[in-house]
């Protein structure tokens, strides 16, 4: 199971939810597709997560911020 999750929440609400479960981030970005992607410490933490955000889970292609900006 991957780590990463990308949920439809804002990066406030889903750090606040992940200190309500004690779900510890490794990495957490803004999503350019609206949304969040967070990654976990480990996968129990994750699919506490995933259960916590329910259809709010996003599935499918999202797009990330860009690393390094295009020239």
């Amino acid at each position: 199971m991957s780590r990463a999750i990308n949920l439809d929440a804002t990066l406030a609400h889903v750090t606040d939810m992940c200190a309500k479960h004690a779900a510890v981030i490794s990495v957490i970005e803004p999503l350019q597709s609206g949304g969040t992607r967070v990654v976990l410490l480990n996968a129990h933490d994750t699919a506490v997560i995933t259960r916590a955000y329910g259809n709010k889970v996003l599935t499918g292609a999202v797009q990330r911020m860009p690393i390094r900006p295009r020239h």
